[in-house]
């Protein structure tokens, strides 16, 4: 069997982040430092880098399902549109993928997304793209204390406004194990009537 290889970029980028910590320890002692305790760096690094609870709660989203897409201006919505998502893991455990299909004002519109938990961060962090731009939209946030809902905040560069850097909330809501409903905030519009996107998906039997 031909051995797999990594492409060399990325082949690079994983040596790295094995051999820095190990580099950094060597220049402290070479800085006269009290040296490091290797097997506690390490029993360190499994506290951030192995799966936990909070990957747990990434399971909420795997399979497939059927959505509706309604848009809000000044609180008033739109007759909502049908789509679909697939959620599956990435890497089993710690990142998952999900992609949306449906459409946004009559044209067809494509969602990625790939979610996780940070444990060095502390919180939950999600990127996307879609078909429709160019924009990749980052966004972190953690669960509220009841499991409930999953508050995210990012920024968006808005090309049709001219603004850089808007602040935007998406809310994930999980009235129950077979139903979640995305909410995305268009926070400087003020403090009412921020919801500009819905997505409502009901899981397929």
């Amino acid at each position: 069997m031909k051995p797999i290889t990594l492409p060399s970029f990325l082949a690079g980028a994983v040596l790295a982040s094995l051999l820095v910590p190990a580099f950094s320890a060597g220049f402290a002692q070479e800085a006269g430092t009290p040296p490091i305790d290797m097997a506690a760096m390490m029993a360190q690094a499994q506290k951030y880098t192995n799966p936990g609870p909070h990957h747990e709660q990434l399971k909420r989203w795997l399979g497939e399902w059927d959505a509706e897409v309604t848009l809000f201006m000044g609180g008033k919505a739109t007759e909502p549109t049908k789509g679909t998502s697939k959620s599956e893991w990435l890497m089993e455990g710690r990142w998952l993928k999900s992609d949306f299909e449906g459409s946004m004002m009559g044209m067809p519109m494509r969602i990625v997304s790939i979610m996780g938990y940070d444990n060095f961060k502390q919180s939950y962090v999600v990127t996307s793209v879609n078909s429709m731009d160019t924009i990749m939209i980052h966004q972190e946030g953690d669960m509220d204390p009841g499991g409930k809902a999953l508050l995210m905040y990012g920024t968006l560069d808005e090309y049709l406004t001219g603004e850089h850097d808007k602040m935007v909330k998406t809310v994930f809501r999980f009235p129950s194990d077979d139903e979640i409903v995305m909410e995305v905030h268009d926070l400087p519009i003020g403090e009412k009537n921020t919801k500009v996107f819905e997505i409502r998906y009901t899981r397929r039997k």
